[in-house]
């Protein structure tokens, strides 16, 4: 029998289908196979030693995995953090890490992160090392991207859509993307680039080893212990971990109450101005009742009247308040007592536009009420921030009287 003859036999056995059926079952492909060729018309010698098999029951060919590249060495929160993001969106998923100094290792990479000196995101490379990048998230953003800043503008809406399970147009995605960067991600951004939160010439008052990245950094091997590149990469991963549920436990916060908090205070602003313009009294302009406890501050900052924001220091007691000036808010709090809270100058400040007045701070129960007159109260804080009472009305009361002290 002539060769020719007898690889067309051959090729008829293992082609038949109960033969490659039970061959395909049995096989695995080892990288993505090309686009399957055309069916020849004559049985002709095989010009490699790779054979593709292409019947009924073959499985679906396999796509690349995506790869993730980043630098060797020791490693950062901003790229552990860069990474985390990738891998909540479905096409990173399940891609793969690898952390190399090597250009022809980052030829391969799908996306290219914290490594390169190039930032080209049409090609998917998105570092921040080289001399001439001064990107920022925004016009209004002073601290130069990291590589988690990158990341963040580049995939930040997607990634927070995925993680709120809606879709990338939902109101509260623009929200959060703004919200989170100012929260969480510019503080990668300046720690990775060396901006200090003080100035140089202030000296903090303790040293501070609690933040993400001071986690990570801690998570590196030591200089004197030994680890392999396998022993490295599990550590990344274990930040990756570490750094991606905080993340994803704050972007779902943002979303999922944060965000709705908004329509609640819009509409407490809304009855702020009917009750002033329905009792003719001065005193209702400055007291904001929430009727259900939500994350209020950072809503009432923006929302609020621009007259608020002109205060930038207390008001002093018996001076006089300027007029549209939001001082107290009053709301319910978890044990069905309610609060009444004094309204800081800036959202991130200890300092109260008015505090509860001095005489009632540090008061308890039965000896609040006799300086107050008004029975029911539970306590004023001895900073005079904060204070409660059993009531609506007696904690609305409390905030009316502390206006005019």
């Amino acid at each position: 029998m002539s060769a020719a003859r007898l690889l067309c036999r051959t090729t008829a056995i293992f082609t038949s289908p109960p033969v490659a059926s039970r061959l395909v079952a049995h096989w695995t492909p080892r990288a993505p196979a090309l686009a399957a060729a055309p069916p020849r018309r004559h049985c002709t010698a095989p010009t490699s030693t790779t054979m593709t098999m292409a019947t009924p029951s073959s499985p679906k060919r396999m796509r690349p995995t995506p790869r993730i590249v980043t630098h060797s060495g020791s490693f950062h929160a901003d790229e552990v953090l860069a990474c985390h993001m990738l891998r909540v969106l479905p096409e990173y998923k399940n891609a793969e890490i690898l952390r190399s100094r090597d250009a022809a290792v980052w030829a391969t990479a799908s996306v290219l992160v914290d490594v390169g000196a190039e930032y080209v995101p049409a090609q998917h490379k998105y570092d921040h090392h080289q001399r001439e990048f001064q990107d920022t998230f925004s016009p209004a953003h002073k601290i130069r991207l990291s590589s988690a800043g990158l990341i963040y503008k580049h995939f930040g809406k997607r990634v927070i859509a995925t993680l709120l399970d809606c879709a990338e147009t939902d109101p509260r995605v623009a929200l959060v993307h703004s919200k989170l960067y100012d929260d969480l991600i510019e503080a990668f951004d300046a720690i990775d680039n060396g901006v200090s939160r003080y100035p140089i010439d202030v000296k903090p008052a303790y040293r501070d080893a609690t933040s993400l990245s001071s986690v990570v950094a801690k998570l590196n091997p030591f200089w004197n212990e030994p680890a392999s590149d396998a022993d490295v990469l599990a550590r990344f991963e274990e930040a990756m971990t570490i750094v991606g549920a905080h993340f994803d436990r704050c972007a779902r916060y943002l979303g999922l109450a944060w965000a709705p908090a908004r329509t609640m205070v819009e509409d407490a602003l809304a009855q702020v101005s009917l009750r002033t313009a329905t009792t003719k009294l001065a005193v209702h302009a400055h007291i904001l009742v929430m009727e259900q406890y939500c994350p209020w501050k950072d809503h009432l900052n923006s929302l609020e009247p621009a007259a608020s924001h002109e205060v930038t220091a207390p008001i002093k007691e018996g001076a006089p308040v300027p007029a549209n000036v939001l001082l107290y808010v009053v709301f319910p709090d978890t044990s069905g007592s309610w609060r009444v809270q004094a309204i800081a100058v800036r959202p991130d400040s200890f300092e109260s536009r008015k505090p509860l007045p001095s005489k009632w701070r540090g008061l308890r129960d039965a000896a609040l009420d006799a300086v107050t007159g008004v029975p029911g109260g539970v306590f004023i804080h001895a900073s005079g921030f904060i204070g409660g009472h059993k009531t609506r009305e007696g904690a609305i009361k409390l905030a009316e009287m502390a206006v005019g002290m």
